[in-house]
């Protein structure tokens, strides 16, 4: 993505909202980012509008958005796992963005990468009270004996109801679970299980 090693923002993710913003000062680019975990900021929601760094989240069932002004001021990278979902995670990074980069939410672009999808989600019954503060959580879980979790949709509900556009939104729809070849799924493959790394970068300062 054209930047060192060392301009890459990792966090030490907690399944939660914390926001960890690098914020662009002109000519002077961020110290080095430390490859050391312990080093890490904690936190699942990065944000940016530094040309200079890559925000990355890593995940593995786990839901990662990226977010983008589409004018090229700002980006986000967010870490959702049902914890980070029910306590709002995606709609916590469209405001940060615009409290902190003025982005209007009517700009913001959204990919939504791969996650275990509800085909394969059976979570609890008493999953659902943690969601108790969503309107629309109800659709988000099946009617079966054991529910199924539809993180995907959750994610979009919460995306449209920052003021994100519905054509702004786009969700991959792949199943970590279900791509064994392709994708890993901690569900799945339990602790030997791998990592997908989703990243993105301001464009500041380019053509948008």
């Amino acid at each position: 993505m054209g930047v060192e090693i060392g301009r890459l923002v990792r966090m030490r993710q907690v399944h939660g909202t914390e926001v960890y913003a690098v914020s662009r000062e002109v000519g002077k680019p961020p110290p080095p980012f430390s490859p050391a975990y312990d080093a890490w900021p904690e936190g699942d929601i990065a944000v940016s509008d530094d040309p200079s760094v890559v925000l990355s989240v890593r995940a593995a069932d786990c839901v990662p958005v990226l977010l983008a002004d589409r004018h090229g001021r700002a980006v986000a990278a967010v870490h959702a796992g049902w914890r980070g979902t029910a306590a709002g995670a995606a709609i916590v990074a469209v405001r940060a963005l615009a409290e902190r980069f003025d982005t209007k939410p009517a700009d913001v672009v959204a990919a939504v990468g791969p996650s275990i999808g509800a085909c394969c989600y059976e979570v609890g019954a008493d999953l659902a009270g943690h969601f108790s503060a969503h309107a629309e959580a109800a659709r988000w879980f099946s009617n079966d004996v054991r529910p199924r979790l539809d993180l995907w949709s959750a994610t979009r509900d919460q995306l449209l109801r920052a003021g994100v556009p519905a054509t702004q939104v786009h969700v991959a729809a792949l199943c970590t679970f279900d791509h064994p070849a392709l994708l890993h799924s901690y569900r799945r493959d339990g602790a030997r299980a791998g990592r997908l790394v989703a990243a993105i970068r301001s464009a500041r300062g380019t053509t948008p």
